[in-house]
């Protein structure tokens, strides 16, 4: 959907726990894992998103930044693009707003999709609009992952809906071409 252009981020909808808004899937040796980013107040019920503090009292960006390094130090693009992601786990953002700003716009950067508009007020869907917002009863659509070689490819089969960082230490440059071939 970022492809295509014209996505909006809506800053006040409600924070939802245990949706993708603080989580991300990587590949590691044994299997799939989840890296959640630690919130504050994360039960406060329709808390915007923008107003969503990052907890600090856990080491979780040192936990995330090991992960990441020993899930994907031996792909082929790792060296190239780690000093890139790095500081997202060095620096500390006071909201998960920000912080997933900014990685939103080293990721686009990264793969030549068009960075989606930032709306602070709440937008509804109109008709014939792709509503990814999560939903707690209603699946959205499928995506279809187009399958690339991963790293532990050697040992497992392909794993779809990683973060796009699997796809950028896997395939570089190339990474934009194969987001073009996925389908929703």
């Amino acid at each position: 959907p970022l492809q295509r252009g014209g996505c909006v981020v809506v800053l006040r909808e409600h924070f939802v726990k245990r949706s993708e808004r603080n989580r991300a899937r990587i590949l590691a040796s044994d299997g799939v894992m989840e890296l959640t980013v630690h919130v504050r107040n994360a039960n406060r019920p329709r808390q915007p998103v923008r107003d969503v503090r990052l907890d600090y009292s856990k080491r979780w960006q040192h936990q995330h930044w090991g992960a990441l390094v020993a899930s994907y130090r031996s792909s082929p693009y790792f060296d190239f693009y780690a000093g890139r992601f790095e500081p997202f786990y060095r620096r500390e953002y006071g909201f998960l707003a920000d912080y997933n700003r900014g990685l939103l716009e080293l990721l686009c950067s990264l793969t030549h999709v068009p960075m989606p508009d930032f709306s602070e007020s709440y937008v509804d869907a109109a008709a014939g609009d792709l509503d990814l917002r999560p939903k707690r009863k209603k699946e959205g659509p499928a995506f279809i992952a187009e399958p690339y070689v991963q790293v532990f490819s050697d040992r497992m089969p392909f794993q779809p809906n990683l973060s796009v960082a699997d796809l950028l230490f896997a395939e570089g440059p190339a990474a934009a071409s194969v987001l073009a071939r996925c389908r929703l």
